[in-house]
């Protein structure tokens, strides 16, 4: 028994949900400004959006391990399926068990958000539904798009503005287009999390066909295109905070963008896939706790 819970919270992957909330705390505290707020709502937001990601991290379990991607070759931790502390039978019965919670969840939030627009629950049913595909085929069937190249694009359009304003929209019913850029800050910073684990993965992905957008620029362009994400992020939240014309506490949000300064000019000096794998975890945390400031800083003390 202790060694299956070990294998399905390694499945899981902890350490990826911190990430994974993010978008929400934004938009939630996007919602403050607007004068909105609602416990219920944010709290089935915030569940919804870890159902994601786990219904994410059990499919690319699955899709890698039985493509042969999760090989000896790869770097960073060995997967359930690929170790075989999970079967395949297993993990098909873990994403379908996380897809069915997930989306009585998602449910739970519309009705609590929408109660009285019908045509709100329908367009966010179909979003809810999308997520979940997305969630799935990154890895997993022969269109994943995650071998073509595209998970860049869909982790920056779910991870940023999708959860950033999607939940912003679930207390406010409108956006503005100044909204834009919180979301995008947090889809840019999604994206170099992303991009951290196909660099850290190249040369492993580049042999079993597994053609990601590193894979495709190379190194030296990834390393490029990295800076590029980290910058942009930081122009948009300062220009968002300058914007709505933020209090002095409220631009500690931008502390992280210190760390991540370092982390930037550490990134240009690796020579090794595998040092790329400890940065990972620098830039989600780093992410998380600039989306917390975020939150505090218009909810607390406005």
């Amino acid at each position: 028994m202790y060694l299956k819970t070990k294998a399905w919270l390694s499945a899981v992957r902890l350490r990826t949900l911190p990430l994974s909330v993010s978008g929400i705390l934004v938009g939630c505290g996007m919602a403050a400004i607007y004068g909105q707020s609602d416990r219920i709502v944010f709290i089935l937001a915030l569940v919804s959006t870890l159902g994601l990601q786990i219904i994410s991290n059990l499919a690319n379990d699955y899709g890698d391990g039985v493509k042969g991607t999760d090989n000896d070759e790869r770097i960073g931790p060995k997967r359930a399926l690929q170790s075989g502390s999970l079967s395949r039978k297993e993990l098909r019965t873990g994403i379908r068990l996380s897809v069915v919670i997930t989306l009585i969840f998602i449910g739970l939030l519309l009705y609590a958000a929408f109660e009285g627009y019908p045509a709100f629950i329908l367009l966010f049913s179909v979003l809810g539904i999308t997520a979940v595909w997305a969630a799935i085929k990154y890895t997993v069937g022969d269109s994943a798009y995650g071998y073509k190249g595209l998970g860049d694009l869909f982790v920056f359009c779910f991870f940023g503005l999708l959860s950033v304003l999607g939940s912003l929209f679930l207390f406010t019913k409108e956006l503005g287009w100044t909204d834009l850029l919180p979301a995008v800050t947090v889809g840019l910073l999604s994206t170099a999390v992303l991009n951290l684990n196909n660099m850290r993965d190249f040369i492993s992905d580049s042999r079993v066909g597994k053609n990601t957008l590193v894979v495709k620029l190379g190194i030296p362009r990834a390393k490029a295109y990295h800076f590029f994400l980290l910058l942009v992020s930081l122009l948009c939240m300062l220009y968002y905070l300058i914007w709505v014309d933020a209090e002095w506490y409220q631009f500690l949000c931008l502390i992280v963008f210190i760390p991540l300064t370092i982390h930037a000019l550490r990134v240009r000096q690796i020579k090794s896939p595998v040092d790329f794998d400890p940065e990972l975890k620098k830039v989600a945390l780093s992410t998380f706790f600039m989306a917390l400031l975020f939150y505090l800083g218009f909810n607390i003390f406005l």
